[in-house]
């Protein structure tokens, strides 16, 4: 028992020399990778996004729709303005495998989000606020940052180095288990079978992250970065007086230190802006 607990500690030491770190594009953050690959969350994420689309609960806006339109466009604009940026700055290896999907989801929920892989869906809901072009390119962008940003890959490396200790008291025990602590692990991450489960818990760290690239990335697509105040001011007032936050504001920054922060890092978003 002693010469398996010892082996199961030697095995999570020697996974943990095996992190390789990356780095964020735009905001150059370092972060560590381990035991899930963003290959593999791309390829989960295709596949609860094809399921999510094809339930008999959802349903998705008819492309003839105005809204699903101006989605579609939007979404254009900042993914071949994200592509072009990956490209010229060296990160083109990390969205070779992207294949942008953009959809429009019925629901009165006040969320959008954005699956590893470029796969993005935004609920009508949100729509009253965001209003415009600009608004929604507000939504869009900070979404598609995470993506971009690897944020289910770096909270999928903490999930499994969390789990190192635990499994190396299993193979004390005789059973590690580890390829199912991976696999329940990009399970949690897009709650697959599940419609709300696809919308991915974000730390703080990560929230304010995606603002700050969601600026840039919007410019980048001609939007006015400025714009995005006025949305989350928008966003505070409908979350305002109620008893729970809309989804898209769960576990997010608060809206006055967000909106502060933007303002904060309009300066840098605004060099990439040429009001086209």
């Amino acid at each position: 028992m002693k010469k398996m607990m010892i082996l199961g500690i030697a095995t999570s030491m020697l996974a943990i020399s095996s992190c390789s770190t990356s780095t964020v594009p735009l905001t150059g953050r370092k972060y560590s990778t381990f035991g899930v690959s963003a290959a593999q969350l791309e390829q989960q994420a295709a596949i609860g996004y094809s399921q999510l689309l094809s339930s008999p609960s959802t349903k998705v806006v008819s492309n003839s729709s105005a809204n699903t339109q101006m989605i579609k466009r939007v979404g254009a604009k900042i993914s071949a303005a994200v592509n072009q940026y990956m490209n010229q700055n060296g990160y083109g290896e990390q969205i070779k495998g992207y294949k942008w999907e953009f959809n429009l989801i019925e629901s009165p929920e006040i969320n959008a989000w954005c699956m590893p892989g470029g796969k993005v869906a935004v609920y009508t809901g949100i729509l009253p606020i965001t209003k415009d072009e600009a608004g929604l390119a507000t939504v869009m962008g900070h979404e598609i940052a995470h993506a971009i940003a690897q944020h289910s890959l770096e909270r999928a490396s903490k999930s499994n180095l969390a789990q190192l200790g635990s499994v190396a008291v299993a193979v004390g025990a005789g059973a590690s288990g580890a390829s199912e602590n991976s696999q329940a692990t990009i399970n949690q991450l897009f709650g697959l079978g599940a419609q709300a489960g696809y919308i991915l818990p974000n730390s703080r760290q990560q929230e304010l992250e995606a603002d700050k690239m969601g600026l840039s990335f919007m410019a980048m697509a001609g939007y006015n970065p400025t714009s995005a105040i006025s949305f989350w001011q928008r966003m505070a007032q409908a979350s305002s007086g109620s008893a729970k936050p809309p989804v898209f504001l769960s576990t997010h920054p608060t809206d006055q230190s967000r909106i502060a922060q933007i303002q904060k890092d309009l300066p840098a978003a605004m060099k990439y802006y040429k009001g086209r």
